[in-house]
């Protein structure tokens, strides 16, 4: 039972490194898919890297720069290929990183603006 076990796991687990989708939706041509733009504000970050870590585009890396809290904040490697899921600032334990909807919705359409960094939260002035 227990070979059984470890041949069925084997094979899951490759199909699942191998195969990305076994189908196409009929559909996929004329689905628009949401672009966005990520913004951190730097000084909330406490470098826990739960945006870096289940980002599901990987577009987010730990930055090389500190913040005031002496912590790394994430910076956008790969702002083209965010698709606005939002996932980030729902698992982000401090509020530090929020997405907002891209005017382009074409994916070579976005560009990353250099005030994509928030300094200070915009709302607390």
């Amino acid at each position: 039972m227990k070979i059984l076990y470890s041949v069925v796991f084997a094979i899951s687990y490759w199909r699942a490194k191998t195969m990305d989708f076994w189908r196409v939706p009929l559909d996929a041509e004329e689905v628009i898919v949401s672009r966005g733009i990520v913004r951190v504000v730097e000084d909330r970050c406490k470098g826990c890297g739960y945006c870096i870590q289940f980002c599901p585009k990987k577009i987010l890396q730990t930055s090389t720069r500190f913040n005031k809290k002496s912590y790394h904040p994430p910076e956008v490697t790969k702002p083209e290929e965010c698709v606005n899921c939002h996932f980030c600032e729902i698992i982000c334990p401090e509020l530090a990183i929020y997405s907002v909807e891209a005017p382009g919705t074409e994916p070579g359409d976005v560009q990353q603006p250099d005030d994509a960094v928030d300094t200070c939260c915009p709302a607390v002035k």
